[in-house]
């Protein structure tokens, strides 16, 4: 076997579909718009979710609940998760990223109680629970809330 002799699977590629290039080619003509219509002139687009008239699924559906525009998308981060940092190290919203505990859009990072902590940081962040707050003062560390 050749990287110069390799060929795609027989049947795997087709022809490009000529329309409006004659009679012979099968697809002369109306180029396979059929007769008359709105769907047989140019410029024609339909409307996205259109089914023909008949009401569209998006209309048939009820309406339920609603979205908050002004929600905060807060980013938590457990106590337990930040053993992995190194003793006496500041650990901030880049550090966090760095670490992939926090991925994506967020408008801030809270920082729950959850599990234990051995290690002194100086926690950067834009909220603390109660219990997390114990647990890094309690390990020698500060917590910074950020505005």
């Amino acid at each position: 076997m050749e990287l110069s002799k390799l060929k795609p699977k027989k049947g795997a590629r087709h022809a490009r579909k000529r329309v409006g290039r004659g009679p012979g080619s099968g697809h002369g003509k109306t180029a396979g718009r059929g007769e008359k219509g709105q769907k047989s002139r140019t410029g024609f687009s339909r409307m996205l979710g259109f089914e023909g008239g008949q009401m569209p699924l998006h209309r048939r559906l009820p309406k339920r609940g609603f979205t908050n525009i002004f929600k905060k998308e807060i980013a938590v981060v457990n106590v337990s998760d930040l053993e992995r940092f190194d003793n006496g190290v500041t650990v901030d919203e880049g550090a966090l990223r760095k670490a992939g505990l926090v991925k994506g859009h967020a408008d801030g990072i809270k920082i729950l109680g959850n599990g234990k902590l051995t290690k002194k940081l100086t926690v950067h962040a834009h909220k603390f629970s109660g219990t997390a707050r114990k647990h890094i003062e309690a390990a020698g560390g500060t917590c910074q809330e950020i505005q």
